[in-house]
């Protein structure tokens, strides 16, 4: 008797902790993404395959698809950090991240080439383009705050702004030529640094989630973005200024979007206006959502986001892998993502929570018999 007492104890144990975990706000991305795993395993085991071989350079480099989620993923990784913030503070999201990248880019390419569109020297250190880029695309991220924070307009019409301008003021920038860079080593920022075999971007991206963990750990950042998201009023009355925590918002999302441009043109080393970042600002968002974050503000889990936009990447891979076609991948994409979105709301996961509370007397009432 005793020892169906602790079997029952000890299901109830296992079914408690099985419900915490569903409660999890992060539960719904990694679920997803032992679902990608699994269909992947079941379909073709070689996608977890990683080879080492040489690069063009004739460097040793690590290739496989996980490999190249880990790498396509950090500049998404890096915009969900920043977007995170922003949907938290105020409750609204920045559309125009894809086309402030363009500008980053733009801007770097810019100083790096001078007057002279095809250099053979480059006309600047790199690292001077680089903090120039994080302040253009800073002020631009404060454009956009001012908007929403001191003259209240909502953030979809506020970015729609740099978002259908921004394109074109990138092109302009360059005089509406494609800037080429021939000097290997900026190229090592986007690619591969000779004699490490992990793609840079990856630990670029590793950087900016310490830097940004550190930052919530050791400041108030994250306190104040999710009390102003939750009552800006309330927060008011506690010493809280929620404009500026607002506007700080969109600086850090604006600095967010200079790495991920800094990244993208390094990539190739050079940069073409139209087709750059092009829709990266919905996977963005998604990668938010995917996380269980609330889009209309409040308290987010930052971890839940850039996984979020790991399991995104990894669901591109495999659609890639699957020879879906590109014109049709956004709309394959979106089915899935709006089904994980879905099963992440915090109305749907209350009912499945609730449907297997009435299960659970059903099941012990069947085991008693």
């Amino acid at each position: 008797m005793s020892s169906v007492k602790t079997s029952l104890k000890e299901k109830k144990g296992l079914k408690g902790t099985l419900l915490g975990l569903v409660r999890q706000q992060i539960f719904i991305p990694i679920a997803a993404l032992l679902l990608l795993v699994l269909f992947n395993l079941i379909v073709d085991p070689s996608f977890f395959a990683i080879s080492l071989s040489e690069n063009s350079a004739g460097d040793p480099v690590l290739s496989g698809y996980l490999i190249t989620i880990l790498d396509n993923a950090s500049e998404l990784a890096i915009l969900a950090i920043g977007m995170t913030l922003v949907t938290a503070a105020s409750g609204g999201q920045d559309i125009s991240v894809g086309a402030t990248i363009a500008i980053a880019g733009s801007v770097v390419l810019r100083v790096l080439c001078g007057t002279n569109s095809r250099p053979e020297t480059l006309q600047a250190p790199i690292i001077v383009a680089f903090l120039v880029c994080c302040v253009v695309a800073m002020l631009f991220g404060a454009f956009n705050g001012v908007l929403v924070a001191y003259f209240k307009i909502q953030p979809m019409v506020a970015t729609l702004i740099l978002y259908t301008a921004g394109r074109s003021i990138a092109a302009w920038i360059n005089n509406n030529e494609l800037p080429i860079i021939s000097e290997p080593s900026f190229g090592y920022f986007g690619n591969f640094i000779p004699g490490i075999p992990v793609p840079t971007p990856v630990f670029i991206a590793i950087a900016c989630m310490v830097v940004i963990a550190l930052a919530l750990k050791f400041t108030n950042l994250g306190l104040y973005s999710q009390s102003v998201g939750i009552n800006p009023h309330s927060s008011r009355l506690n010493g809280i200024d929620p404009a500026f925590i607002k506007f700080i918002t969109y600086v850090i999302l604006g600095l967010c979007v200079a790495v991920a441009g800094f990244i993208k043109v390094s990539r190739f080393s050079t940069i073409n206006y139209s087709v750059v970042a092009k829709d990266i600002e919905m996977d963005a968002i998604l990668a938010v959502a995917l996380g269980g974050n609330a889009l209309s503000g409040g308290k987010f889990n930052m971890g839940a986001s850039i996984l979020g936009a790991y399991v995104i990447q990894f669901l591109t891979t495999t659609l890639f892998k699957f020879n879906v076609d590109s014109s049709a991948l956004p709309a394959y994409k979106a089915v899935v993502v709006i089904l994980l979105v879905v099963l992440s709301a915090p109305v749907a996961r209350e009912k499945l929570s609730n449907f297997w509370k009435k299960l659970a007397p059903a099941k012990a009432a069947k085991e008693a018999n």
